[in-house]
């Protein structure tokens, strides 16, 4: 990557060099390989490194850079393609579901489930926790709760927790009639937990999707799935399903 002085720049200095680092992501660097520090960035662009780090951020975002633990920031490979809804309402579970179940505990939820949920805020619920992965990388994190008033039957289930458990309270759930369901997205900050889980830093941009699932007239469950930011690209189709689309030729703004 040649120098170029930036102070002469009308817009954000973290902007511009943006748009300069991504030209030189495509002509002078490969899928996966790793970018100089930004010691060296910074003084090749004659930036500060707070600049610099802006500049990374926001193709972090993009799903242009990937930081990893213990290599660096390396160049990420184009998004891959992964349906997150479907023209037909189904549970969680169900045939053709590519989430894998892996563990079940018993918690109280977090206020803002509770009020979905429509139970006390100390009310405990069953938590299942599932995982996604698509050509072998991790791409989204689950976590599902559903109160026991959805899966009155459990009480006879000798598993504990694990998985055995997790699938056990979702064959429990797919016994409700299931009337429909809703989703919302947003941007967020990957947690400690799911950024250990889907190979990302805390804090890295995500997708949050979380889903309401409706039954005999109330709210019978309620999915909270992360998904990397830098993976995925949402698109709303007229059935209301949301699909993320792999596109080699474009990338998110």
């Amino acid at each position: 990557m040649g120098t170029q002085q930036l102070d002469t720049v009308q817009e954000p200095k973290y902007w511009h060099l943006k748009t300069v680092l991504s030209e030189a992501l495509d002509s002078e660097f490969s899928v996966g390989e790793i970018l100089p520090n930004e010691r060296d960035l910074a003084a090749r662009f004659g930036v500060a490194r707070a600049t610099l780090r802006q500049a990374l951020e926001q193709l972090e975002l993009e799903g242009r850079l990937q930081r990893r633990r213990g290599v660096g920031t390396t160049v990420a490979p184009p998004r891959m393609g992964v349906a997150v809804g479907s023209e037909h309402h189904t549970w969680p579970g169900e045939a053709g579901d590519a989430w894998q179940p892996v563990d079940c505990t018993v918690v109280a939820p977090p206020a803002a489930v509770a009020d979905i949920l429509e139970t006390g805020r100390d009310e405990q619920v069953h938590m299942v926790r599932r995982s996604r992965t698509t050509h072998g990388q991790p791409v989204a994190a689950e976590l599902l709760y559903i109160p026991a008033s959805a899966v009155p039957d459990l009480s006879g289930i000798d598993a504990p927790s694990g998985v055995a458990r997790a699938r056990a309270v979702l064959r429990e759930l797919q016994h409700l009639g299931l009337e429909g369901q809703d989703r919302a997205v947003e941007l967020g900050s990957a947690r400690a937990d799911d950024a250990k889980e889907l190979d990302r830093l805390p804090g890295a941009p995500v997708l949050v999707v979380t889903t309401r699932f409706f039954a005999e007239g109330r709210t019978a469950a309620v999915s909270v799935a992360t998904y990397r930011a830098d993976t995925c690209r949402l698109t709303f189709g007229d059935s209301g399903g949301v699909e993320i689309h792999h596109d080699s030729e474009r990338r998110a703004s």
